[in-house]
């Protein structure tokens, strides 16, 4: 299994049991990047603003993937989405792993929802703050879920990334067994250690 990183909260994940993009975003609407041209089996949105919700901007193979989905309604903020609105977090089943993308979630999960997602392989989570939770927010997610492989996402970067939004200096800060790659692209087996994946935004 593959997951490349198209910049902000944007992933590829390319398995055996089939291909899905995850928040496409809109040209022009992240600073620093731009969307390739994208081709997979299925498209995942976790909320409709421009930075997550170009669903058009990915070719769909007309292939059914074999992967399943479960999909979890939380908020796009602290308020109940009193500010931003709702978000989906979405967890694919594939290749015997749970991988979840937790778009832009705002705030800490409950106890339900924790159960819900479950046991989790890998965890992409934002924590550039502003929009989403913030480095110790996400830190708390990601201690209660106790995924393998975390993915830092949603944060600026050198060249990349809104200006009101952190770096992922801080909740790198907080996270153990760090690895930097020179690569947006991470292979991903059940042998796979446990990790804090930084992988490098393809500024465009």
């Amino acid at each position: 299994m593959k997951l490349t990183w198209y910049g902000h909260s944007c992933f590829g994940l390319y398995s055996a049991d089939g291909s899905v993009i995850f928040d496409p975003y809109s040209p022009a609407s992240v600073p620093g990047i731009s969307l390739p041209e994208l081709t997979a089996d299925a498209v995942i949105c976790s909320h409709f603003h421009g930075d997550h919700g170009y669903e058009q901007g990915v070719k769909l193979t007309g292939e059914k993937p074999r992967f399943s989905v479960t999909r979890l309604d939380t908020f796009h903020d602290g308020v109940r989405g009193a500010l931003r609105g709702k978000n989906t977090v979405s967890a694919v089943d594939a290749e015997k792993m749970r991988i979840v993308h937790m778009g832009d979630i705002g705030h800490m999960l409950s106890s339900k929802q924790l159960e819900k997602l479950g046991s989790v392989d890998v965890l992409m989570i934002p924590v550039g703050g502003h929009y989403t939770v913030d480095a110790r927010t996400a830190r708390e997610i990601v201690d209660a879920l106790k995924p393998r492989i975390v993915i830092p996402m949603h944060y600026r970067g050198e060249g990349f990334g809104y200006d009101v939004i952190s770096t992922a200096d801080e909740f790198v800060s907080l996270s153990e067994n760090v690895r930097y790659y020179d690569t947006n692209e991470l292979e991903i087996s059940p042998d796979t250690p446990k990790i804090t994946a930084v992988l490098k935004c393809p500024v465009r």
